[in-house]
């Protein structure tokens, strides 16, 4: 199963990484990137480098620094020494810089950080990209890069970029989406609506900056009762018999029933 969560912690904070695995995180983003001062680089190129040789390597994602930083030449000669499983690339709005990566770490799946216009232009390209298995939309940095401000940052102004990623990656044939972060830690009414706006434009999961978030996203994408209820009574019925139905005065076909079957597997 895809993950539904991925909690960042910084790299050079190794005795961190244990409590965030500990979070119940689907994933642990190991940040070699914005969470990492310049001169701390080497220190925790070094920390991820111990983690990734851990028997809990499966489940780190590494976010190293992006093409154009100094620190990526570096990244990318101990990454191709570990057994990485996955990797967060920040600022991706090459093919060829996936590319790039791919031929580094062939076994490890690819995550693309969209942060900006160009990015987002280019999303169809980066999710078809080899070894790509989802985008990620780094919402902080993309409304920066378009000036966007205040609640319109955190809404509206997001809402053509992302369904732009969605739309690339069902194209592509790849998984849904990563929706970005929230970065009110102590407001978890927020953290819900942010990932439900998301998950109506087609994402499928969310990056967490604090463990607190983890649990109350794994809540979120849980289907509610009501609705496993109704999907379990479209799935009797299609049983029943073939064709088109109805249950309470509603058609169900074909769309219908595979959107129960799904709600069914995400309780799963």
């Amino acid at each position: 199963m895809l993950p539904r969560s991925y909690l960042f912690v910084p790299g050079d904070r190794p005795e961190r990484f244990a409590k965030a695995l500990a979070s119940g995180a689907d994933a642990v983003v190991l940040d070699l990137e914005d969470a990492v001062a310049p001169a701390a680089k080497a220190t925790a190129r070094a920390a991820v480098a111990q983690a990734l040789a851990g028997a809990d390597h499966g489940r780190f994602v590494v976010r190293l620094n992006d093409v154009a930083s100094p620190a990526f030449a570096a990244d990318l000669a101990m990454l191709a020494a570990q057994p990485v499983a996955a990797l967060m690339l920040p600022k991706a709005e090459a093919a060829g810089d996936l590319a790039l990566l791919h031929s580094a770490c062939p076994q490890a799946v690819l995550l693309p950080l969209v942060e900006s216009a160009r990015g987002v232009l280019a999303a169809g390209a980066l999710a078809s990209a080899p070894g790509v298995q989802r985008l990620v939309f780094g919402t902080l940095d993309y409304a920066l890069d378009l000036g966007l401000d205040g609640e319109l940052a955190d809404t509206v102004g997001l809402d053509t970029a992302a369904t732009l990623l969605a739309l690339a990656s069902r194209a592509a044939g790849i998984a849904p989406p990563v929706a970005g972060v929230t970065p009110a830690l102590d407001d978890p009414d927020r953290l819900v609506a942010d990932l439900a706006r998301a998950r109506a434009l087609g994402f499928d999961a969310k990056l967490c900056i604090h463990p607190r978030q983890v649990a109350a996203v794994h809540a979120a994408l849980q289907p509610t009762d009501t609705a496993l209820a109704w999907a379990r009574q479209v799935l009797q019925a299609a049983e029943a018999g073939p064709g088109a139905l109805q249950i309470d005065g509603r058609m169900v076909d074909r769309p219908v029933i595979e959107r129960a079957r799904r709600l069914i597997a995400r309780a799963r």
